[in-house]
């Protein structure tokens, strides 16, 4: 039996500009946020197609219902759910279930991680997925459930690991080992994140940037160390972790949301995006960088998309992912990408969603 938990408030804050929701739901609601949790829940249950033990509601009695499978429900969570449903909820199927499928981030991982040893599989759906437990899409946690319940793959040990939001929304990257959960081995499950430190090469990337930028066009930049290098090349306040604009080399607006970013690229005609893969995990969109939304990445086009990492990231990094929680989106973002890896100098990355 699969068990499964939706943290219907995970990833609230991306689009919103919060870099996490953890302590912040009521906000990043009157901020517009618009819950996903559910849909992403729903899509990796479309392409289950099997019985699954589950909680009331919007914990996930009503995606079940939604994507049309048969379900039971072993707990029914209060009407605002916290942290402490989702410890009850995985205390209550524990003992019933093979595999603990949850929908949600980092602190979803954590909470379901600390209270039990079953083998547990993440579909991502927060802010911030630093852990080893996400699978790569809904869909692809959906086909490593299958390859475990056939018993194709076991499980191994892999790293939970989560951030301190509070420094993360001053700018300041700290992760911290947790703990480790038994997950399903797959090469469709991503590895934790890691931060490199090749600073020379981020310096080149960046010098060779700013003398492509245009005075007639807006730049949204990513986060990321490599992107802050193009900033600290520009001598602009560029944030560590979140999407900031320029218009040619001048900063327009810092730490935007999507809200933000629409109503500038609104007044604009030429626009370009500027990203880089985060850590080891190779996405570049769909991964504590939502503010760069679907409705953001086709105004301004896929064909004004730059793309840019520094060697070391290249090679550790096979193929890149997107996954923006629009899938014909992401089919229009697959193939080869050009990826800026140096002062001139470039290479082409396959990307898939």
């Amino acid at each position: 039996m699969i068990g499964l938990i939706v943290n219907p408030v995970a990833g609230l804050g991306g689009t919103v500009g919060l870099k996490g929701t953890d302590g912040l739901t009521e906000k990043a609601l009157q901020l517009g946020a618009v819950p996903h949790s559910e849909k992403r829940a729903v899509r990796m249950l479309k392409q289950l197609r099997l019985n699954v033990c589950t909680c009331g509601g919007t914990m996930g009695a009503e995606a079940a219902q939604e994507a049309g499978i048969d379900y039971t429900v072993v707990y029914e969570p209060s009407c605002t759910t916290t942290r402490e449903d989702t410890v009850k909820a995985v205390k209550a199927m524990e003992e019933q279930v093979d595999l603990l499928v949850f929908c949600g981030g980092d602190g979803t991982a954590r909470d379901v991680s600390s209270v039990t040893d079953t083998p547990i599989l993440g579909i991502p759906a927060g802010v911030k997925m630093y852990s080893a437990c996400f699978a790569v899409t809904p869909e692809s946690a959906a086909e490593t459930v299958h390859l475990f319940v056939d018993g194709t793959i076991k499980t191994s040990f892999c790293e939970i690991l989560d951030i301190d939001e509070e420094l993360y929304r001053k700018g300041v990257l700290s992760v911290k080992l947790f703990g480790y959960a038994q997950v399903p081995k797959h090469r469709k499950v991503q590895g934790s994140k890691h931060v490199g430190n090749d600073d020379y090469q981020k310096r080149e990337i960046a010098s060779f940037i700013t003398e492509l930028l245009r005075e007639d066009t807006v730049y949204i930049i990513g986060a990321g160390t490599t992107t802050k290098a193009i900033g600290d090349a520009l001598k602009v306040d560029k944030t560590l972790l979140g999407a900031d604009i320029l218009k040619g080399r001048t900063l327009v607006k810092k730490d935007c949301s999507e809200k933000d970013i629409l109503e500038i690229l609104e007044k604009e005609t030429k626009a370009k995006i500027i990203v880089s893969p985060i850590g080891g995990q190779g996405f570049i969109f769909g991964r504590g960088n939502q503010q760069l939304s679907p409705k953001v990445i086709r105004h301004v086009g896929t064909e004004n998309i730059i793309v840019v990492a520094a060697p070391e990231k290249v090679v550790s990094t096979p193929v890149l992912h997107v996954d923006t929680g629009d899938r014909e989106l992401d089919k229009e973002l697959k193939g080869e990408h050009c990826i800026v890896c140096g002062y001139q100098l470039a290479t082409r990355k396959e990307v898939i969603s």
